[in-house]
């Protein structure tokens, strides 16, 4: 079988550089294009040098139209960019992988209708343990209910511009998914001065946002005799990496389709 054939978008980020890295340690996969925004510093660097990883023959360029055709697209950007991409990889058939998160209702509904053509895999955190962590959180929240309150926690690093973070609201909606509610009925964001008390069935979020943490979250169940919490620590960025380029290599020959990591591991099935 034939190389599979990648294209990393922001690929001189630090996501950018482990996805680079991820494809050159990965069997069957060849990084075939890497792109930056334009009158970035690193536009005509070698993709790998950049990543550390050697001489890949592959520059960084500010247009996707620069790049040869390849299987699938990897992006973890930003969500005007994503739309950009999103149009390219349909316009070719090309499959994407998206870790980009922020996105709003619209936005999400357009990148869905452009990528109706093409296979595509979209993931809040593409950790194998995260997307074990929300199988958890979804049966625990369904056998515990509303007698045990229910908080979300997350940390990231100080240069993460979103908050919650996109998997802590994807713990969100699984909790809710299995208290058989929806998360935006049910949110707390913020609390600040005289709340009141809890409202049962409430499910709270709350950030940390500092120096270099690649990513904690934590969901807790608490009631008055005990406290269960389901956790997750990132040590490496890295696992996200690996966790997408699984991804990329799972849509190989799938149908055009909107895919989650749950798909990927088979966790759908279960």
């Amino acid at each position: 079988m034939d190389e599979l054939g990648i294209i990393v978008v922001g690929a001189s980020g630090r996501m950018g550089r482990m996805l680079v890295k991820t494809i050159a340690d990965a069997a069957g996969c060849r990084l075939t294009g890497a792109t930056e925004r334009q009158g970035s510093p690193f536009l005509g660097r070698d993709a790998g040098e950049l990543a550390g990883v050697g001489t890949q023959g592959v520059r960084i360029v500010d247009d996707l139209a620069q790049c040869p055709p390849a299987d699938v697209i990897i992006d973890f950007t930003a969500p005007q960019a994503t739309l950009a991409h999103a149009e390219h990889a349909a316009s070719r058939g090309m499959a994407m992988v998206i870790g980009t998160t922020g996105f709003d209702a619209n936005q999400l509904t357009r990148l869905r209708e452009i990528l109706l053509p093409v296979p595509t895999v979209m993931a809040a955190n593409y950790s194998v343990g995260v997307n074990l962590m929300l199988e958890l959180v979804r049966r625990a929240s369904s056998i515990l209910g509303n007698d045990y309150d229910a908080e979300i926690f997350e940390a990231h690093h100080r240069h993460k511009v979103d908050a919650p973070s996109g998997t802590a609201l994807a713990i969100g909606r699984a909790l809710a998914e299995g208290r058989g509610v929806a998360l935006d009925d049910v949110a707390v964001f913020a609390r600040e001065g005289i709340t009141g008390e809890r409202k049962t069935g409430s499910i709270g979020f709350s950030v940390v946002r500092g120096g270099n943490i690649i990513g904690e979250h934590k969901a807790m169940f608490i009631a008055e005799e005990e406290r269960l919490e389901i956790n997750h620590v990132a040590a490496d960025r890295g696992v996200f990496a690996k966790g997408a380029v699984r991804a990329a290599t799972w849509l190989r020959g799938r149908r055009p389709g909107w895919y989650s990591m749950r798909d990927v591991l088979g966790l759908s099935e279960v």
